[in-house]
């Protein structure tokens, strides 16, 4: 049986918690899983004993970290047979009025990760198009492109965007460039939920999008770099004029 694209994300994004902050750690991923709807609301989360060996804690970690996770509002968990973690939390509208709270501390490491974007994602634009993949992988960001292209809510759509670059992110199959990536795209859904949701923006994006599927299935690596790199300075240009 071939695994879900959503599956697939997650065992990419998802990885073994290193240090002595383990709780923080599977706090941080965890919601940023969520956060990015690679769990999307009214998902069921894996079991416990699957994430505990995912993000290599133990259960009692996991657990104090699902608490801290159903306090913030995330998730809901019910017991008993047919239970499990569902997500609660609705993705989140973009508005212009979040820009206006960011402090200019947070508004300077939002701009200096636009600089990094502009580094990690059109090299794995590249990768992912060297990479020679099989058909499981194709249909993966096909599905992922066809998510994004169907979303017509704003939240729904931020949040296809983000499940988009993370998947082409994990057919590289290097997971630092995933770790990378998954970086990325959590600070960058924090300040695209910061601007408005602009018509002629989004249907830009879309066309960049599909002319980046195109080049990663027929393996142009070059072209598909240089057709992430336009979208990555493309959104910067919008978010450094409308967030400066």
């Amino acid at each position: 049986m071939t695994a879900s694209p959503e599956h697939t994300l997650t065992e990419a994004v998802l990885r073994p918690v290193r240090g002595h902050h383990a709780f923080e750690a599977c706090v941080e991923q965890l919601a940023t899983t969520i956060r990015l709807g690679i769990y999307p609301l009214g998902s069921a989360l894996p079991s416990e004993r699957e994430l505990a060996a995912r993000l290599n804690v133990s259960r009692a970690t996991l657990r104090e970290a699902m608490a801290a996770l159903r306090q913030a509002g995330l998730v809901e968990t019910t017991r008993g047979r047919g239970g499990g973690t569902v997500v609660t939390l609705k993705p989140r509208t973009p508005s212009a009025r979040a820009a206006a709270r960011t402090s200019p501390e947070r508004r300077r490491d939002w701009l200096d990760l636009l600089d990094f974007r502009r580094i990690v994602e059109p090299g794995a634009a590249h990768l992912a198009a060297r990479a020679g993949l099989g058909d499981a992988q194709r249909r993966q960001l096909e599905a992922a492109h066809e998510a994004v292209a169907r979303a017509r809510k704003p939240a729904q759509h931020r949040q296809a965007d983000s499940r988009f670059h993370l998947t082409l992110a994990t057919l590289t199959g290097s997971p630092r460039v995933v770790e990378s990536v998954t970086s990325v795209q959590s600070t960058l859904h924090e300040m695209l939920l910061a601007i408005p949701v602009l018509d002629a923006n989004m249907a830009h994006s879309d066309r960049q999008h599909a002319a980046l599927v195109r080049a990663v299935l027929t393996g142009k690596a070059d072209r598909a770099r240089i057709v992430m790199e336009e979208h990555c300075d493309d959104t910067a240009a919008l978010l450094r004029g409308l967030v400066g």
